[in-house]
């Protein structure tokens, strides 16, 4: 596909960011939404056209998804563990906000529409995750993702249009939420030890996870809007080499910093999954998928970027709908 013209939700947050200054870069007309609730207009790359709305508002950005030939949906409350006690919150700005905009961009005639979708998808099934297998998610944002995957396929299937499902696993990298207690294990790990802080885990720390930089999901995400191999997949997309515990994350990162490490353990979380690495094979075949950044040099560029910027508190601004005895206390008496 020629260069044309790219909407990108979420394009002042984590993903969306860097996708469209990898299309900026590559000739293309982007525009793109976002609702800023875990974005940041700083994030947005020059040359993109940007307007604060929600995917949920259809008329407040339908005029910009006109004469697209591509969207990438990558807006989404992506809190896999915190949608076990706020999921209304999840689940609007996740499957709700999927269902508007896949609406709105048939109802605009655009090109190709690929969906961000989540490993959460997978549930406990055993791994590494294949894509033939019947996903059983079990966290509410799973079950969000798995909806919005169901509804982006049943709408383009019948009314005709193209569209792909990308399936990232744990995405790192710059720009990434470092002050977010809720999500990005990684990011606040790197945070908390730059503090001189010791990090904190869940459990024993034995979880088993892949850890994607997100240069490596670019170049995957761009086959996935061109490239007419993709058209109608599923596709996992990130690395299976390097796998890696919790615990074992967090000694990459004081290896990294020199930092003493003595974790602090706390009780594990509700409907965390212990093991979800995903196999990669089909993204090799289709899309030509390569592992270029190893996960211990993804944490060395995601340290630096960390320590440069401006030393924030963690935020805690999203409510807790169920607040029970199960709530993490690391949230509740805002711990990390």
């Amino acid at each position: 596909m020629m260069a044309g013209k790219a909407f990108i939700s979420g394009v002042a947050g984590f993903l969306g960011s860097h996708l469209a200054e990898r299309f900026v870069d590559l000739g293309w007309d982007v525009v793109g939404v976002d609702s800023l609730i875990g974005g940041s207009e700083r994030n947005v790359p020059d040359g993109v056209e940007f307007r604060v709305a929600d995917c949920c508002d259809r008329a407040s950005y339908a005029d910009l998804l006109r004469g697209s030939d591509l969207v990438f949906h990558c807006a989404s409350a992506a809190y896999d563990g915190l949608s076990v006690f706020s999921p209304s919150f999840v689940h609007r700005n996740t499957a709700q906000a999927t269902v508007d905009l896949a609406s709105a961009a048939l109802a605009a005639g655009v090109g190709r529409f690929v969906h961000c979708s989540s490993m959460a998808r997978y549930g406990a099934l055993p791994a590494p995750f294949t894509e033939d297998m019947t996903p059983q998610p079990v966290s509410p944002y799973g079950l969000a993702k798995l909806s919005s995957e169901t509804m982006v396929r049943t709408l383009f299937t019948t009314h005709g249009g193209e569209y792909a499902i990308a399936v990232p696993h744990n995405i790192i990298g710059p720009r990434q939420r470092y002050f977010d207690p809720y999500r990005n294990v990684a990011a606040i790990m790197i945070s908390r030890m730059l503090r001189g802080e010791q990090p904190v885990i869940y459990g024993d720390g034995g979880q088993m996870r892949c850890f994607s930089f997100v240069d490596d999901v670019l170049s995957c995400l761009e086959r996935m809007g061109t490239d007419g191999s993709a058209a109608g997949e599923v596709i996992n997309v990130g690395p299976d080499e390097e796998t890696v515990s919790i615990l074992g994350l967090a000694e990459e990162i004081a290896a990294i910093l020199s930092f003493p490490l003595d974790p602090i353990f706390v009780p594990a979380r509700p409907l965390e999954v212990p093991f979800a690495t995903c196999s990669a094979d089909k993204a090799r075949r289709l899309l030509g998928y390569r592992t270029t950044v190893p996960l211990r040099d993804g944490l060395k560029k995601m340290v630096e970027w960390i320590a440069a910027q401006e030393p924030v508190p963690f935020r805690y601004d999203l409510d807790i709908e169920i607040p029970t005895a199960a709530t993490p206390s690391t949230w509740v008496d805002h711990l990390i």
